[in-house]
């Protein structure tokens, strides 16, 4: 397994991010779409952190996350070169889904705040839903009740 990126701090996976010119405009500002794939590496880590490898589970339980729902709202931009920080903590868990916040800082300013829904699927059916196994639940359920 490999080895997770950031902190934990009373609950929430601290990831940290630079900004590369390609993930910039024009102008040097952070393309939006660019957020949701800092969020996307944040929450793989965070998986790494509660023990998940996301190609073991894939590979040998035929499992999946996918995001199901994503609410974001943009409230400062980043800029190149700037070091951000994505806050990640686990809000729910249900049969088939866990609900995550996240939050991408610079220097504690928040700049963007997101609700991410992530679905469990069975990767031979893609589109269908699949319970999270036991112990992977149990992972999500005590990291939520850390924070």
């Amino acid at each position: 397994m490999s080895e997770a990126v950031g902190t934990v701090h009373h609950g929430v996976h601290v990831f940290p991010v630079r900004v590369y010119y390609e993930d910039t405009d024009a102008a040097g500002v952070v393309y939006y779409a660019n957020y949701l794939k800092f969020a996307e590496r944040a929450r793989t880590d965070l998986l790494r952190v509660l023990g998940i490898e996301q190609s073991y589970l894939a590979g040998e339980a035929g499992l999946v996350f996918v995001v199901r729902r994503c609410a974001a709202d943009f409230l400062r931009p980043a800029r190149l070169d700037d070091g951000l920080e994505i806050h990640t903590g686990v809000t729910d868990v249900k049969g088939a889904s866990v609900d995550v916040s996240q939050s991408v800082r610079r220097n504690g300013d928040e700049l963007v705040r997101m609700e991410v829904r992530i679905a469990c699927m069975k990767r031979a059916d893609p589109g269908r839903p699949a319970r999270i196994p036991q112990g992977i639940r149990a992972a999500f359920e005590a990291w939520r009740d850390a924070s």
